[in-house]
């Protein structure tokens, strides 16, 4: 295996790149690289990470970072082995690699023979040696984890590339490679404008290399910035360089050389007439537009563009490029421009400005040649000097920057071939790129740095508001004025007319506004009546214009997706083209931000976008379209959450769901097992909870009700009862309206079981008898049996627990008689905690080791873990703590395999109860936190009382606990 951190962090094995994860767990990784075989502490790992503001849960960041690099770093490592290239070393981890496997033990080994050749006298060995050890260096160390850029382990090691690199140029300038050594002098001086030593290399450099007006050039810029920012003039080592430089015979072109840059002290100017051009001191320019009068925000962004300033050191010979992306109305331009301003004094040879309208509404784009020229005339370039092609222009233009600190503004640009004249070569300039679409190749070819902008925070987009209209007037209404940013979206522009139209309309109250917007009108009908570039649809039109029909259309039907993002497979679904086609279109969309990729392989588009597509697709698709696409979707979602409840749970009954059904052109996604089924349902939870809805809104009420059983599961073992609750709802309002049987007792007995979990006892009691009375009207006697072993939730939690037993024996006998085994194992279980409840604990104990054998032979671990805590819970009750400890502890590792989170903290609870009644407080109090922690996440009641115990060190008496089984079909985790 191979690793780089001297750049970004990357590692290979056997030749293929290894997929390191996010940034801070390659900085961990990094961070490790480092000092190879020497341990970092925890506590030092998390300090170089997060600095001063660690989240709470740092330490198992930490540990989930070292268990996802133990696994791909070796993949071949036998479960919980010992790792051998990441093992614990005392309360942190170190890194174990051979010599030779990490590029920064390279180069320090060439140094090293380096060091050794140069004792020797072998001059060229030297320079061949230190040139192999600097080509291992691809940026600053850790390059793609900002975070550590300052980190003083990174801090040393930049200097100690300088050192390296002194030596190296040194050598070469002593035996006459002046032009090699040249590059990298020139990205090292501008990396470090103010460091003496440098330029004085960089001034012998150009005089070596026959430059000596360059030279001349770059003494003059290091000598006045000295003077600007420090107050200082040159220190020995530069004003040698100046001398040594001064004494050099003229070669003939003598001081004119020195006619684009000021003149050097004790020289006379060159006056040559109108005709010597440039003059001595050429113009200046400071293009940039007005800044704003109101900025806010944007804190990060400003904060990479300044990284790029400060820290980011650009290749030899390459210009630094900042590249400012993001969807219309954003604000790009007046980030650009007030990033502008606040460093516009680094720039000292001037700042040129240029809007090329790449997706200006109802303009053409600014052509190259006319870019060119204007930039020309900024610098007074006498219309008789400028060339007639637009290559010689550029050609001239470069030339005018060359040695120069320049700042280029190329704001609104549609693609990268229209700016690619505007680069200038010289790297002591930075261009400022602003544009809807991402420009890939920029960033590949020229090596630009993109910063994405997203939307306004509610925070910030207050600020602003109050900004342009005055604090008084949001203070006076903050709920109106919450409204309107929640109606703008956050985005600037919207925000920014809605302010205007409150600032010209002064008695207008925000709340007139807002009940505007909300009631007449959209955001997207903003406007300030008289310019284009204020009008939401023509800002939004001139992005859909740049595309292809296929990419329009895809835009137009990604309205009909219930949101907040999309996927993908289901994209493919909801325009019934081929993944490979779809992930083309998808890009192009993302490329002029249309769309955002905020997640790998997820996609999303500001509400505004969403309703702008709506709008047209409501234009430009016909109904039965419209229609037939959001059929594709549902059968995707609806198919693959089948698929995925199904992996989640084996021995669920079914619904009836056929194949034949699914919408031609929608292709449900392949889930090879459990973990990715969980994982599926994880992602798609807000998808597929909006789905349910959008399918009742359509008419697709089959879907719906369908699709909210695919999803009871797993939500009760996220404990999301509330949100259950929403969706069973809505789906009972579609199996009402299809008058479906089936449906409706499913559904009623899942609202039973959910009201149950809510504490609304009238409700669950209403739907579970109407859940009864609907499975005996279609015949389905497994569905009686359940929904009376479900309703065992509700009997034990009112403290009925003779009826409990009554209706658990009755689903017994049910399930037998339907020879279910898998429902058979449920109510024994049920059965169990009945007795136990009723104070029968050897009854308890003999149903409940039934329900495990069984559940065994079935391979079913949900009920296996309920019969654990069941047997646990009996155990205690009789006095027999130390068993119960042992059941629940077992119980503990089913439940978390299977993610069952509100079960967990049940078992956690009687976990602590009986570590308390043995005497061992700090392992009950150990429970009780963690079972707390989850209940907070779930933001459920049962919190309280964990508190209670904690408060008291003392169990809750008669506590009662569900541990029935009550689940909505066998393996659900109601218990």
């Amino acid at each position: 295996m191979h690793l780089h951190i001297l750049g970004r962090v990357r590692a290979w094995r056997d030749g293929t790149e290894i997929d390191l994860g996010r940034a801070r767990q390659r900085g961990f990784l990094g961070l490790l690289a480092l000092t190879v075989g020497q341990p970092w502490s925890r506590a030092d790992l998390v300090d170089a990470l997060w600095r001063d503001s660690p989240p709470a849960t740092a330490a198992n960041v930490i540990q989930s970072y070292v268990k996802h690099l133990r696994r791909v770093l070796e993949p071949d490592r036998v479960r919980r082995a010992p790792s051998v290239l990441l093992p614990a070393v005392g309360d942190g981890y170190a890194l174990q690699l051979a010599d030779g496997s990490v590029d920064l033990a390279r180069f320090r080994g060439l140094v090293a023979v380096a060091d050794e050749a140069a004792r020797g006298g072998e001059h060229r060995r030297v320079i061949e040696l230190l040139g192999d050890a600097l080509r291992f260096w691809q940026g600053p160390p850790l390059a793609d984890v900002p975070v550590l850029a300052d980190h003083p382990k990174v801090v040393r090691l930049l200097g100690e590339r300088r050192t390296v690199t002194a030596r190296y140029v040194d050598a070469l300038l002593a035996t006459g490679g002046a032009a090699e050594a040249l590059p990298l002098l020139e990205e090292e001086a501008c990396c470090h404008p103010l460091d003496e030593a440098t330029q004085a290399r960089l001034i012998r450099a150009h005089q070596l290399a026959g430059h000596r007006r360059k030279a001349f050039v770059v003494y003059e810029t290091v000598r006045r910035r000295l003077v600007a920012e420090l107050g200082v003039d040159p220190g020995p080592e530069l004003a040698a360089a100046h001398i040594a430089l001064l004494s050099q015979p003229d070669d003939g072109k003598g001081t004119a050389a020195l006619s684009c840059s000021a003149p050097v002290e004790g020289t006379e100017r060159e006056t040559a007439g109108s005709e010597a051009w440039p003059p001595a001191v050429a113009e200046v320019p400071a293009q940039l537009p007005a800044d704003l009068p109101v900025f806010v925000g944007r804190g990060d962004e400003m904060g990479e563009l300044d990284d790029l300033l400060d820290r980011l050191a650009p290749r030899a010979g390459a210009v630094t490029i900042a590249m400012i992306t993001g969807a219309a109305g954003v604000g790009k331009t007046a980030l650009a421009v007030h990033w502008a301003h606040r460093w516009a004094d680094r720039f000292p040879d001037g700042q040129l400005f240029v809007n090329l309208r790449g997706f200006a509404p109802g303009g053409t784009a600014v052509t190259q040649a006319e870019a060119v020229r204007g930039f020309l005339d900024a610098f007074a370039v006498p219309p008789q000097r400028v060339p007639v092609s637009v290559e010689a222009q550029s050609a001239l233009y470069r030339s005018l920057l060359s040695g120069r600190r320049v700042l280029v503004v190329l704001d609104n640009a549609a693609h990268a071939e229209q700016i690619r004249p505007l680069l200038p070569g010289s790297p002591g300039c930075l261009v400022l790129v602003t544009s809807r679409s991402r420009m890939p190749g920029l960033v590949a070819a020229e090596g630009a740095t993109p910063t994405v902008l997203d939307v306004l925070p509610a925070a910030e987009a207050r600020k602003l508001l109050a900004g342009r209209i005055g604090p008084y007037r949001v203070s006076a209404e903050p709920r109106a004025a919450g409204e309107l940013i929640t109606r703008c979206g956050g985005l600037p522009l919207a925000l920014a007319i809605v302010a205007a139209r409150a600032a010209t309309h002064r008695d207008f109250s925000l709340g007139a506004l807002a009940d505007e917007l909300t009631t007449n009108h959209t955001a997207l009908d903003l406007s300030t009546g008289d310019d284009q570039a204020t009008d939401m649809r023509a800002v939004f039109s001139c992005s859909l214009r740049t595309l292809d029909t296929a990419a329009a259309r895809l835009f137009r039907l990604l309205g009909l997706h219930p949101g907040p993002d999309i996927t993908l497979p289901a994209a493919a679904s909801l325009a019934a083209v081929p993944e490979p086609r779809t992930r083309r279109l998808l890009a192009e969309l993302a490329r002029v931000n249309l769309v955002t990729e905020h997640l790998p392989g997820r996609f999303a588009c500001h509400d505004l976008l969403r309703a702008y597509a709506v709008e047209l697709a409501e234009v430009h698709e016909p109904p039965a379209e419209r229609s037939a696409a959001t059929r594709r979707v549902l059968d995707h979602y609806l198919h693959t959450a089948y698929q995925a409840a199904r992996m989640t749970d084996p021995h669920r009954d079914t619904v009836l769901l056929s194949q034949e059904q699914i919408e031609p052109g929608s292709v449900p996604e392949h889930l090879t097992d459990q973990d990715q089924a969980m994982a599926w349902l994880a992602t798609e939870q807000r998808v597929l909870l909006a789905a349910v809805q959008l399918a009742v809104d359509t008419g697709f009420d089959a879907h719906a009700w369908r699709l909210a059983w695919c999803l009871t599961d797993f939500l009760d073992l996220r404990g999301c009862w509330q949100q259950q609750l929403t969706m069973q709802t809505s789906a009972l309002e579609a199996a009402r309206r299809l008058d479906d049987p089936v449906g409706l007792a499913h559904t009623h007995r899942i609202l039973g079981r959910c009201c149950a979990r809510l504490g609304r006892t009238a409700d669950s009691r209403r739907h579970f008898e109407t859940a009864l009375a609907r499975f005996h009207e279609v015949g389905d006697l497994v569905g009686q049996a359940h929904t009376h072993r479900l309703l065992t939730l509700l009997l034990c939690r009112l403290h009925r627990y003779q009826e409990c037993l009554h209706h658990a024996l009755l689903a017994f006998e049910m399930l037998r008689a339907a020879d279910h085994r898998d429902g058979q194992a449920r109510a024994l279980n049920m059965i169990g905690c009945a007795y136990a409840d009723l104070g029968d604990q050897q009854q308890a104990l003999a149903y409940c080791r039934r329900s495990l054998v069984l559940a065994r032979q079935l391979g079913d671990r949900y009920c296996t873990a309920n019969a654990l805590d069941s047997l646990g819970f009996a155990y205690a009750r009789l006095g027999q703590h130390r068993r119960a400890v042992d059941h629940y502890d077992r119980a503990l590792r089913l439940h978390r395999d299977s993610g069952d989170r509100y079960y967990e903290t049940e078992t956690l609870t009687r976990l602590g109860d009986s570590h308390q009644a043995l005497g061992d407080l700090p392992k009950a109090r150990d429970a009780w936190h963690r079972a707390l922690a989850i209940l907070d996440h779930l933001g459920h009641d049962d919190a309280q009382a964990v508190r209670t115990r904690l408060r008291q060190q003392s169990p809750h008496p008669g506590a009662l606990r569900d541990r029935a089984g009550f689940a909505e079909e066998p393996g659900s985790t109601l218990r």
